[in-house]
């Protein structure tokens, strides 16, 4: 490793190699630097999909879908959190972006038919959703000898099974529904054991993504250093010109003659960040790479350039984790009926159902109004335990891990107040709202958080369980109850970046020579959420719209 010039130098390898694949097919020179010894940074980690109005991928399934409503809905759910000209350049450039992975990658994509966006009511909103994903990837065919640096994932099911975002959503119902369930769970488990049998490794969600993508990367030559810092940027008369990396102790100088993409994630692992941006109570339970400590951020501003949207993360409540642990990610079991969630009160504070971006960001809302929401609770029902997969630990009528008993993770309790002792709720409180709450669910209408009103609600929700998929009593004992914690994918605020992706200073000038795309720019969504695979997709589009608009600079 040693001083070099190309064209252009991408940080990071998560949808940053989505740079470097536009690049390359440009006729540009490109270097990915990567901090960690893995390729594939948050994406990896990530449940995979991408949303990204009007791609061929929903015109390939017979989804109408065009900018006119893709804007629409943006301009109607965004509104003055970030500025239009970024929301409006993704939209125009997304369809471009899938194109392109679909001619330099590998993938083959699939559409999540019916994950709708996470406001479908809105104007332009698509209740049969927008949200993309690669189908099972083959790895070991497309990476081979690079296969061990493919970042591991922490979603790994308990035995060789990709399972794609439709595949979750009925295996998870596989008791209730095992037409659909227990044969989707048959096919990705012949698949995944199957093709070992044959020499084939199939990965799904964000590890599929990756995978891709560096499969790309290596087919067009792309040289990507891992285990290699950014130090600090290289400026010559006000334009970003290179890169100053470290790598074993040595600092390596990279003139790049284009242009430098900053697409290293958010800062979700630099808590001293968190503390001053965010809040001072939040812990360590980011989803997010761990390499993500804000340094392209930091190195951007040491030479002036703004930030926005500090405050924001795409938060995703977890339960809580065993010491030295990981949170284990929860996604449709907020939504199953038979189960609730309440705060330190005992009381619930929101539709449980809700995306999971607004859901931490009440918690947020909460504590800086000076009523924090404290611990925070899961309940549910004998019944529910019996019909619905938890945690992607605890499969149907399985019981919880002892070791969530034992820290106090879970409890279990003959009776609603007696578990409102075990965990320390007030019981007069907890019993009350477990009383309304169920009056309102006999009824199948939710008079208090409106949950199941939304057509993304039912998406997780049980389809066998009617009036409202969402709603059902909690009558059957013991009851459980489970700790939930305001986890995130990754921060998303960051720096301030125009509509071909170039990162501004306070007065709104743009660094010439420097882009930032992905966790690293500020959301392009603003404090919004707008549907399953937003931050993946703003990651690729940017990443795209960058290397497109520095092969266009002398």
């Amino acid at each position: 490793m040693r001083d070099c010039t190309v064209d252009l130098v991408v940080i990071g390898s998560g949808t940053g190699l989505a740079a470097a694949l536009s690049g390359t097919e440009r006729g540009l020179s490109t270097l990915v630097i990567e901090k960690t010894e893995y390729v594939g940074g948050s994406t990896a980690l990530s449940g995979g999909a991408f949303w990204i109005p009007a791609n061929s991928v929903l015109a390939d399934n017979g989804v109408f879908d065009t900018e006119e409503r893709g804007n629409a809905y943006l301009d109607a759910v965004v509104g003055d959190t970030a500025p239009q000209e970024r929301r409006r350049a993704y939209v125009r450039h997304g369809p471009e972006t899938v194109d392109m992975l679909r001619r330099l990658t590998p993938m083959k994509f699939i559409w999540a038919q019916g994950y709708s966006d996470y406001h479908p009511e809105n104007p332009g909103g698509a209740a049969s959703g927008r949200s993309c994903e690669s189908a099972p990837f083959d790895v070991k065919r497309h990476l081979g000898a690079h296969r061990e640096m493919l970042r591991p994932t922490k979603l790994a099911a308990p035995v060789p099974m990709p399972i794609t975002s439709p595949d979750y959503r009925w295996i998870n119902l596989m008791a209730k529904v095992p037409g659909k369930g227990l044969t989707r769970a048959v096919v990705r488990v012949g698949q995944g054991i199957g093709g070992q049998l044959i020499g084939r490794e199939y990965v799904a969600g964000g590890q599929a993504i990756a995978a891709g993508l560096f499969a790309g990367a290596l087919a067009a030559d792309v040289p990507i250093w891992t285990r290699t810092s950014l130090v600090r940027l290289l400026v010559d008369d006000g334009r970003v010109g290179g890169v100053v990396v470290e790598h074993d102790g040595r600092e390596v100088t990279v003139t790049a003659t284009r242009g430098v993409v900053l697409s290293a994630g958010g800062f979700e692992r630099n808590m001293a960040w968190r503390h001053e941006y965010q809040s001072p109570s939040l812990e360590e339970w980011s989803q997010g790479a761990p390499g993500n400590t804000g340094d392209a951020i930091a190195a951007a501003m040491d030479v002036g350039a703004d930030i926005d949207l500090m405050d924001q993360a795409w938060w995703f409540p977890s339960v809580a984790p065993l010491p030295g642990a990981d949170p284990s990610v929860m996604l449709a079991e907020r939504s199953l009926p038979g189960s609730m969630i309440v705060d330190r009160h005992g009381r619930r504070f929101i539709n449980e159902s809700i995306d999971y971006m607004t859901f931490g960001q009440e918690i947020i809302r909460r504590e800086r109004a000076g009523d924090p929401v404290g611990d925070m609770w899961i309940v549910f029902d004998q019944i529910y335990k019996n019909s619905y997969v938890f945690a992607t630990i605890s499969y149907p009528r399985m019981p919880l891990p002892r070791a969530w008993y034992e820290h106090g993770i879970a409890a279990r309790a003959g009776t609603p107040g007696e578990l409102a002792d075990k965990v320390g709720l007030p019981r007069e409180e907890f019993v009350q709202t477990l009383r309304r709450f169920n009056q309102d669910a006999t009824t199948g209408f939710d008079s208090q958080f409106h949950r199941g009103d939304s057509v993304y609600d039912r998406y997780y929700g049980d389809p066998t369980n009617l009036p409202n998929p969402n709603l059902r009593p909690l009558t059957r004992g013991p009851f459980y109850a489970v700790k939930v914690v305001p986890s995130d994918l990754g921060t998303c605020g960051g720096l301030k970046a125009d509509g071909n992706a170039r990162v501004l200073r306070a007065d709104g000038s743009v660094i010439p020579g420097l882009y930032a795309t992905g966790n690293t720019a500020a959301n392009a969504f603003g404090s919004v959420y707008p549907g399953a695979g937003a931050t993946i997709g703003q990651g690729l589009v940017f990443a795209y719209i960058a290397a497109g608009h520095a092969a266009s600079q002398e």
